[in-house]
């Protein structure tokens, strides 16, 4: 007797991709091959199937390193992780779980942060949750634990850290027709730039369909910052050009020791139409009520590791 195909899949692609699908479409890729500076998530995808996300900045060379969806900073022990000038570099180890299922499709790595003589100052486990919604919208969670490989590692005053998202052309501000909007009903980079808020939102128009029925339909992303990562709520680094981010150390550094890792969670929402604040504020209530993930040795045969939500 066949088993039942799960509608959540991670499916492992060849030149080191990880493909996240729903119901067997795509709705984003971990790219993680060692050519990379830092692995990233490409494309990111809406309701439609267009990407939400972009590679680089339209106008600017210089901005290569943003990279659609992505984990980097820019003062790491001393180091910077932000820019490709730099030769620290973020790897992944190697993947430890790989789960599919019927409402939730999860995966977990092992990624170490190296500096420039390619001594490893932090290991990051990452664990990534792609959750289904109706109408073609989906949800991604992302749970990363930092540790420091010695007893603690400090995270200098910086604006550009941790998880940062470029959007598609079409929906930046000055690129395209889209606007920025917070939880606390800001609007605009101006209003927004440095403020602290529980979520963020990126929306604008995007071209849907093809050939002659192609048109212009609105879609974004809202960006979450858990209620329990220290600082919350979290303060912004945004622009009119196109990206959005949490920006960790913007007020101050942060050190980490290895007895208490630092555990960071963001969720991120693929929505059709403009933002709604009070779907967004419903989003950002269940997601501060929900389980945490951990991996641990797994107990069942066939496998190393395994992911399950505590707490």
């Amino acid at each position: 007797m066949s088993k039942k195909i799960p509608r959540c899949e991670i499916i492992p692609l060849p030149d080191n991709r990880t493909s996240f699908r729903v119901d067997g479409v795509e709705r984003s890729e971990w790219h993680f091959d060692p050519k990379y500076e830092r692995p990233f998530f490409f494309p990111f995808n809406g309701p439609s199937g267009a990407t939400l996300t972009r590679m680089g900045h339209p106008g600017a060379q210089n901005h290569d390193h943003h990279r659609s969806v992505w984990f980097a900073h820019a003062d790491v022990g001393g180091f910077n992780f932000w820019s490709n000038q730099s030769k620290a570099r973020v790897r992944q180890k190697n993947w430890l779980a790989y789960d599919d299922g019927e409402e939730e499709a999860i995966m977990a790595s092992l990624l170490g942060w190296f500096d420039e003589e390619d001594r490893e100052l932090m290991e990051q486990e990452l664990v990534v949750g792609l959750k289904p919604l109706k109408d073609g919208e989906h949800l991604f969670e992302l749970q990363a634990t930092f540790r420091p490989k010695g007893e603690k590692l400090k995270l200098g005053k910086t604006n550009f850290g941790f998880l940062a998202v470029r959007v598609a052309k079409s929906i930046a501000a000055y690129w395209g027709g889209g606007e920025l909007t917070n939880s606390e009903g800001l609007r605009g980079e101006k209003m927004i730039f440095g403020q602290a808020a529980r979520w963020m939102d990126y929306s604008g128009p995007m071209s849907v369909g093809q050939g002659t029925g192609r048109k212009m339909a609105p879609e974004g992303i809202t960006y979450f910052d858990h209620p329990e990562n220290p600082g919350h709520p979290v303060h912004w680094h945004v622009r009119e050009d196109g990206w959005m981010g949490a920006s960790f150390c913007m007020l101050e550094p942060y050190v980490i020791h290895r007895e208490k890792p630092l555990v960071l969670r963001y969720l991120l929402h693929a929505h059709s139409g403009d933002v709604s604040r009070s779907r967004a504020d419903a989003i950002h209530e269940t997601f501060g009520e929900s389980k945490d993930f951990r991996v641990s040795k797994s107990r069942k045969p066939h496998r190393q590791f395994e992911v399950e939500r505590v707490g």
